[in-house]
């Protein structure tokens, strides 16, 4: 088998795209497990999109994934320059190539008969495209007339009868009729080729093997097709995986869910938590396990496995995942993370972290759960009113007794443990013949400020016996009307 050499090319339009990291995981994946290059190639042709803050961000946030690439802009390699900003002396050559072949001719149609052109289509509802109005013009006229300077732009001249066809390795032959594809520009009247021209000559140039990318791209495949013939080359191996949707099955969009792969680092997901979620989008562990890392992936992944159904982006699902991740990780690793991503609480050490750890762990989805589940272990609880701590069907003045029962109680505990916590309490609900509820609800909203925290017997444990007396004295004091201090 040849050596993949595989790449994506993002284009630095705005934030870099969940779906790029989608589509570079795969072909990374691809790339590793068989000793192949995953390259990464800058698609900025699009001038009036063009944004120069994107293409750091894409680096910036691909690495920060750990999708890494054997070649490209800011490392370099054999195929250098690798932004087709930098590539025009290529392209220039290409076009030439496919101008004095025939397989392109240039198109001196003026916008304004083009949009007329498309009006009229749209009024008697034929198919929308080029009409060929310049296909027939002799070569050494147009060549004339564009050196004498008139704008115009080049043109795929697609066989006008037949059908092109060409296989998708996850679906087979497709055969699309020639009919139905636009002679598509090639080359613009500003000088930078379209991404069709650019893709092809690029992909050729730098020996691409395998050409994996979203399945929006399949309808465009027949005019990269003829592109290969008419540079006499064989296409490369095609693999168009599918889109992500939405709950709606509407391509995911940021009008309905997040899309940018800053938001995610953003929001505390884990690099490795977000590649792992990404690869169930496609592919399904041969073990059947949903929790894995990408050396996994990588040994077990193959292209052909990729499935063709519409993955959902269920970020409830990319919560559970992440979930599990931060669970694998040591308080010191969780610690390194939060510092990293500048996302330390206020207050925390490695020590403290490793005291709360154990009792919030369970709760944690995101490292910017570490903050709001600990706020009541590193600084004092969230603010409450009376009322808060009365339970339901109970009355506020008993509210104090209650309290300074399980205090008395506490205050007798020799050896501060779980056990013997439990014990205690367990001890007041059966003096006062209390329910439960009854005890825990205000004991509970004392010592965190919330009606949300882990059990009463941990919340205690970790606090310590003097900051749970005194935040136990504080909300007693408050039940009684008196001042709290």
């Amino acid at each position: 088998m040849t050596t993949p050499r595989v790449r994506i090319a993002p284009s630095p339009t705005g934030d870099p795209h969940v779906g790029t990291a989608y589509v570079a995981l795969f072909n990374r994946a691809w790339a590793k497990s068989q000793g192949g290059k995953f390259l990464l190639r800058i698609d900025d042709t699009d001038r009036t999109r063009y944004q120069e803050s994107s293409e750091q961000q894409i680096f910036d946030a691909l690495r920060w994934l750990g999708l890494d690439w054997d070649e490209g802009p800011d490392i370099g390699g054999p195929h250098a320059p690798y932004r087709q900003s930098e590539r025009q002396e290529f392209y220039l050559e290409k076009i030439g190539e496919l101008l004095e072949n025939g397989s392109a001719y240039r198109c001196f149609c003026t916008q304004e008969r083009l949009s007329a052109l498309r009006e009229q289509q749209n009024a008697n509802k034929e198919r929308l495209g080029y009409d060929g109005h310049c296909r027939d013009l002799a070569s050494d006229q147009t060549a004339a007339r564009a050196a004498a300077g008139e704008t115009h732009v080049v043109r795929l001249r697609v066989p006008s009868e037949g059908s092109t066809i060409f296989r998708d390795e996850l679906r087979g032959e497709i055969e699309i009729q020639n009919a139905e594809i636009d002679d598509q520009v090639l080359f613009k009247s500003d000088g930078f080729p379209t991404y069709h021209l650019a893709n092809v000559v690029d992909d050729i140039a730098f020996g691409i093997t395998e050409v994996v990318r979203a399945e929006e791209w399949l309808i465009s495949t027949p005019k990269h097709v003829l592109l290969y013939r008419g540079f006499g080359q064989t296409c490369p191996r095609f693999f168009h995986v599918p889109l992500l949707r939405n709950q709606d099955k509407s391509k995911i969009s940021k009008r309905k869910n997040p899309v940018s792969l800053n938001w995610f680092r953003e929001q505390g997901y884990l690099p490795e938590a977000l590649l792992n979620f990404l690869a169930l989008m496609g592919w399904a562990s041969p073990s059947g396990e949903e929790v894995f890392d990408i050396a996994h992936f990588q040994e077990h992944f193959r292209l052909e496995q990729i499935s063709l159904g519409a993955p959902v982006f269920d970020l409830e699902k990319l919560d559970w995942v992440n979930g599990q991740h931060l669970r694998k990780l040591s308080a010191d690793e969780l610690f390194d993370r939060l510092e990293r991503e500048k996302m330390l609480p206020d207050g925390i050490d490695r020590a403290g972290l490793s005291t709360i750890l154990p009792v919030v762990m369970e709760r944690l989805h995101r490292l910017t759960d570490v903050r709001e589940k600990t706020s009541w272990f590193f600084g004092e609880p969230d603010e409450y009113k009376a009322e808060a701590l009365t339970p339901p069907k109970s009355e506020l003045s008993a509210v104090p007794a209650t309290l300074q029962a399980a205090m008395a109680a506490v205050a007798t505990v020799v050896d501060w443990n779980l056990t013997a916590i439990e014990t205690a309490l367990e001890g007041v609900i059966a003096s006062l013949g209390l329910k439960k509820p009854q005890l825990f609800m205000p004991l509970r909203i004392a010592l965190t400020g919330r009606k949300d925290s882990p059990g009463i017997f941990e919340v205690m444990e970790v606090l310590g016996r003097d900051r749970s007396l005194l935040r136990l004295e504080a909300a007693r004091a408050l039940a009684a009307g008196e001042t709290r201090g």
